[in-house]
């Protein structure tokens, strides 16, 4: 089994992909729901960092200094991966945000690892939509020295349009000028899931496929 196979497994089994009938916050209605939320114990985020790490070894290697998670998801996203990585064999920095900057001492709006111009970084996340919190945080690193962005890792690519009919993270990533990789896609999500029982249940039937197809046929961008 893949690590991406795993993730697939690990999401439901956490009940993190939820199958049904949601209203996003963009006001489209799918039939798919990914709540990152769900990752609530030590087992569960130690894990997830553990599949952040092997996507961030297989886009960018070694070849960075460390991981940026905005705050407040991305906090023990950045140090679970970060915890991760050193499994690896990857001893590497993280750093995220405050939301609010301090009002004494160094007056820091950032914690962790020292952040120069030279500082290569792995940005990671659970989602994107419309890339608004990508560019805060791009704010925020220029603020601190302007470290370089390389890449960023995202939990999950829903493979919808964004504002035009390209892809919403192709266009965040055009925009921006940064590489952008999923660990998983919604497309792989259907293939592998598609009459699959986990734990004894199938989560996605044909039905359930047929929905999602009808979606992607409307918003769906690759």
């Amino acid at each position: 089994m893949t690590y991406k196979e795993e993730f697939i497994e690990f999401l439901v089994q956490c009940h993190a992909l939820k199958f049904g009938t949601f209203t996003l916050k963009s006001g489209r209605v799918a039939p798919y729901f990914i709540n990152t939320g769900m990752f609530d114990t030590g087992a569960k985020i130690a894990r997830l960092g553990q599949f952040y790490a092997k996507a961030i070894q297989e886009h960018f290697n070694s070849d960075f200094d460390g991981i940026y998670g905005p705050a407040y998801k991305g906090i023990p996203l950045c140090i679970s991966a970060a915890v991760a990585l050193n499994g690896l064999g990857m001893d590497k920095g993280y750093v995220f945000n405050r939301k609010e900057a301090k009002t004494y001492g160094d007056k820091s709006t950032v914690v962790g690892m020292p952040l120069e111009s030279s500082t290569e970084l792995i940005l990671i996340d659970d989602v994107i939509t419309s890339g608004k919190a990508i560019r805060e945080s791009l704010e925020i690193l220029e603020a601190n020295n302007s470290p370089r962005v390389k890449g960023i890792i995202i939990s999950v690519n829903r493979q919808e349009k964004g504002k035009t009919e390209e892809n919403a993270l192709k266009e965040v990533a055009r925009k921006l000028n940064i590489p952008i990789f999923a660990i998983i896609t919604i497309s792989e999500i259907k293939a592998y899931l598609h009459n699959r029982p986990i734990n004894g249940q199938v989560v996605l039937n044909d039905d359930m496929v047929a929905q999602i197809d009808a979606y992607l046929a409307e918003y769906g961008a690759e």
